[in-house]
């Protein structure tokens, strides 16, 4: 009986003693309470399957009454926004310039077809997000059929023809998912290996006591940070090799940009996840506390909050904000376009000096702590 009271107490004695050291470790109280509110604010309001509110650019060519009151079916749906524009060209841009998700083409002979036998209107929808595209095209059938209602409640000397969409996918022909993935699985593995791993380098060192022995050395501190940052760097244009190869013989998705600058935006977006690592090792000791807020900074917004799974413009007004911070959001665009629409200079050049100017920042960030830490 003895034994187990002793038991007991030292069990309530390593309890307390825990509980008082999570209460003083800020560290501890973040990973335990702030990690799971986060996630559950994250999944609870900031993702949505729903695609809402599409936007599609309309080209009416035939510009008569019936042509007219089918626009208007769409302008009232609840689930396109209609921007109407005068060219299939000018609707291209838009497409290309991600300002539109798709077009629509009413041709000039609509209403005579449709009054003498059968109608043909035209969905271009933008295939490099092809859960997007397919629920674009079920929703066109909505506006169509009600307008087709409308139209046979009002009578008339004849009985139209049915309207027929023909629907073709820009970008994404086969509508093939693969297409749509494969460039943001190179932003995940960039995101990996140069903030996942680079994060626990230098906490390594602190963990080791290793660190200790480099302050007597004439080493300097932007020499230290370089034989951190190369071999990573190395290891991170290896997984996008791999990628690349994955892409092009396994899945069979069409580079139709440039090569070269597919290979500098990876290694812009690279030097950003590996400035993010190493910043976080150098003001972290712990290896584990630097996994998780690698994990928590880059990973896991990379996944959810790029564009990679989900689109962003279902998400609510302040997560919509929060993601113009994310690198990996400029970093998806940035592939998507090259890969599946080529070199369109309004999406590549933009995106491409956001992550430049992030990837500076981020570089100057780590130097200027880890001299503090070396001097």
């Amino acid at each position: 009986m003895k034994d187990w009271w002793a038991k007991l107490r030292r069990i309530r004695a390593l309890t307390l003693k825990e509980s008082r050291q999570i209460l003083r470790d800020p560290s501890s109280i973040a990973i335990g309470v702030v990690f799971p509110l986060m996630m559950i604010l994250l999944f609870g309001y900031g993702l949505s399957l729903d695609v809402a509110r599409v936007s599609v650019a309309v080209v009416d060519q035939d510009a008569s009454s019936d042509s007219v009151s089918l626009v208007g079916a769409f302008q009232l749906s609840p689930y396109f926004a209609v921007t109407l524009v005068h060219s299939m060209d000018e609707a291209k841009s838009l497409v290309l310039n991600r300002k539109v998700d798709g077009a629509l083409l009413i041709p000039s002979d609509f209403t005579r077809r449709w009054h003498s036998d059968e109608a043909q209107i035209q969905i271009l929808v933008n295939g490099t997000d092809p859960n997007q595209a397919r629920i674009m095209q079920g929703y066109a059938q909505g506006p169509v059929a009600q307008w087709g209602a409308t139209q046979a409640g009002t009578g008339g000397a004849f009985l139209p023809g049915p309207v027929i969409i023909v629907d073709r996918m820009w970008f994404n022909e086969s509508n093939n998912s693969h297409y749509f993935l494969v460039p943001g699985l190179i932003v995940l593995v960039m995101t990996i290996i140069g903030a996942f791993l680079t994060a626990m380098v230098i906490a390594r060192e602190w963990e080791r006591g290793t660190l200790e022995a480099l302050f007597v050395t004439p080493m300097r501190a932007g020499e230290f940070l370089l034989s951190k940052l190369i071999p990573y760097f190395g290891l991170g244009m290896i997984g996008f090799v791999l990628c690349l190869l994955s892409g092009k013989f396994l899945f069979h998705v069409p580079l139709r940009g440039s090569l070269l600058l597919l290979c500098l935006a990876s290694m812009i977006y690279l030097l950003v996840a590996l400035g993010i690592g190493l910043l976080v090792s150098t003001l972290v000791k712990s290896q584990f506390l630097a996994s998780q807020l690698a994990m928590t900074l880059t990973f896991l917004p990379a996944m959810m909050l790029s564009g990679f799974l989900y689109d962003l413009r279902s998400m609510p007004g302040v997560i919509q904000a929060i993601t113009y911070a994310l690198p990996a959001r400029y970093a998806v665009a940035l592939m998507q376009t090259i890969y599946l629409a080529g070199d369109v200079g309004s999406v590549v050049w933009p995106n491409l000096a956001v992550l430049a100017a992030m990837a500076a920042a981020l570089l100057i960030l780590t130097r200027l702590a880890t001299r503090k830490r070396l001097s």
